[in-house]
């Protein structure tokens, strides 16, 4: 009789883990765009995984400046940051930066982008009904991610479209 074969179980880096639940923990990001001259600008987002997409999700109203920016100039960046904590450092704080793509979600995209973004926000299903308001892919390109001081990594697109997937 034959060893029986046992299938390998997928292993994930435990920075990638922890990239993964720093990501499910914070609801809110800092998303940098750049304006009509050039200028960097910066606004606070809600934000969701959309797991299927491997993605980042907004969902952004035509009146905000953001939105032209993005339309403009789709190179954007999200910082997910963890809060301070009162008397310990901050230079060590986790978070992650994201250099992302923007698409507004259209056809199987947007229905994929509205499923994730209303999974993590229900509150947010009667803005979706209104005219101004749309999805936004945010598709990874690079990051990078500090765990803690000393502890940091250079992120390719592989590696954030696996920790946006479903879990390993």
């Amino acid at each position: 009789m034959g060893w029986a074969t046992i299938p390998a179980m997928a292993h994930e880096p435990r920075l990638t883990t922890l990239l993964r639940e720093m990501l499910a923990a914070h609801r809110v990001a800092a998303l940098a765009t750049v304006d009509a001259d050039g200028a960097p600008a910066v606004s606070m987002v809600p934000f969701a995984v959309d797991p299927q997409q491997r993605c980042l999700v907004i969902h952004i109203s035509a009146l905000a400046p953001h939105t032209a920016q993005l339309q403009r100039e789709p190179r954007a960046a999200l910082l997910v940051a963890q809060g301070e904590t009162a008397g310990e450092p901050v230079h060590a704080l986790p978070r992650v930066s994201v250099q992302a793509l923007a698409e507004t979600a259209q056809g199987e995209a947007l229905a994929s982008a509205r499923a994730a973004y209303l999974a993590r926000f229900p509150e947010a299903e009667p803005m979706t009904a209104l005219p101004d308001f749309r999805f936004v892919c945010l598709r990874p390109l690079s990051g990078r991610q500090i765990v803690g001081f000393g502890a940091a990594r250079t992120l390719d697109a592989d590696t954030l479209r696996a920790a946006l997937g479903p879990a390993a």
